[in-house]
């Protein structure tokens, strides 16, 4: 997977990043992973169309808190990114696995359009690393985001001076079928450390994430995205 760098003005904790990872969301690319497969109580999943390409779109706003800080972001994506495995359902057969979710790799989110309860602070936003997702299906579809150590970034500058990092993190969400499909992550913990001087919340060192993102068909959108046994 290629990694990508994004920036934006917002003021958030780091636990932005890891909703984009939210961002958030998602991929089914990949093949099940060792550990999943020696999963024996998880059932099969399988996920359609084999092959094709998939964006994900934030619906509604994306809410994050950290101690006494809230940030409320409009706009996060995570888009495929010419040829590659990210953003990719896998061909057949690799689309299946008979016993475990289905693992993959997404593009590294963006966040845009924030704003916080904190006035007169700004901050630049950077993703990085490797992003994924691993899908299970069941009578809830699980669709858990992973980001890595220090993937995602933010500088904050103004009325503070602040570094939020995130943790490398394995974040719960839910999958919906649907044209669009749906992304869920509500009130999920995420690692973060924060440095800076006085007036930055040191002290914190996790974060909530609730998110909800649209997952469409890039390569067909007239197609539906689906999890099944």
């Amino acid at each position: 997977m290629t990694n990508r760098t994004h920036r934006s003005r917002v003021l958030t904790t780091s636990a932005a990043g890891v909703a984009a990872a939210a961002a958030v969301a998602l991929s089914l690319a990949g093949t099940a992973t060792a550990e999943s497969r020696a999963t024996a109580a998880a059932g099969s999943t399988t996920v359609t169309p084999a092959g094709h390409y998939f964006g994900a779109k934030q619906s509604g706003d994306i809410v994050l808190k950290a101690g006494a800080m809230t940030v409320t972001c409009k706009v996060s994506t995570s888009q495929p990114a010419g040829s590659g495995s990210a953003n990719q359902i896998p061909a057949a057969p690799n689309n299946t696995n008979p016993s475990g979710p289905v693992s993959g790799t997404i593009t590294a989110p963006t966040f845009e359009d924030c704003t916080t309860n904190v006035p007169g602070v700004n901050v630049s936003i950077a993703t990085s690393g490797t992003w994924g997702i691993s899908i299970q299906h069941g009578t809830t579809i699980a669709a858990n985001l992973s980001a890595p150590q220090g993937g995602l970034v933010m500088s904050l500058t103004g009325a503070l001076t602040c570094t939020g990092t995130s943790g490398a993190a394995n974040v719960p969400g839910t999958w919906t079928n649907g044209s669009p499909a749906k992304l869920s992550y509500a009130e999920s913990t995420v690692p973060v450390t924060i440095t800076g001087g006085a007036g930055c919340p040191t002290d914190v060192t996790s974060a909530s994430l609730s998110a909800a993102y649209d997952v469409s068909d890039v390569t067909d959108p007239s197609a539906t995205l689906a999890v099944t046994a």
